[in-house]
């Protein structure tokens, strides 16, 4: 596991080709966590297979939301396959309650 942020409580780590997210995402740290994020999926060759985690993400948040969808488009953007997000049951219901989780490819319940 690589620690790419750390702050206000929230963590931004990667395994392997998962992107995963743990803590509340609010407002105040979303931005440094998209950041971060792109910054890593930039970096991967196109074609890759990612897997967006938010299962950790207790707190709902339209930031997290919007967090999530910088990251669709830069993984587009730079050619890379997200193959699954995984939500945690509050960020689902947003998902859902916004009519957005037909949008998220392989959209699930984290596994942890």
């Amino acid at each position: 596991m690589t620690l790419l942020l750390e702050a206000q409580g929230v963590r931004l780590s990667v395994e392997g080709n998962r992107l995963r997210v743990d803590g509340d995402v609010d407002f105040e740290v979303a931005a440094s966590l998209a950041a971060a994020g792109s910054d890593w999926l930039a970096d991967l060759p196109p074609g890759s297979r990612v897997v967006i985690d938010l299962g950790g993400v207790d707190r709902v948040s339209s930031a997290a939301l919007s967090m999530l969808l910088q990251w669709l488009r830069d993984s587009r953007g730079v050619g890379a396959e997200v193959t699954e997000v995984a939500l945690s049951a509050p960020l689902a219901r947003l998902t859902r309650l916004a009519d957005l989780d037909a949008l998220l490819p392989g959209v699930g319940a984290a596994t942890s």
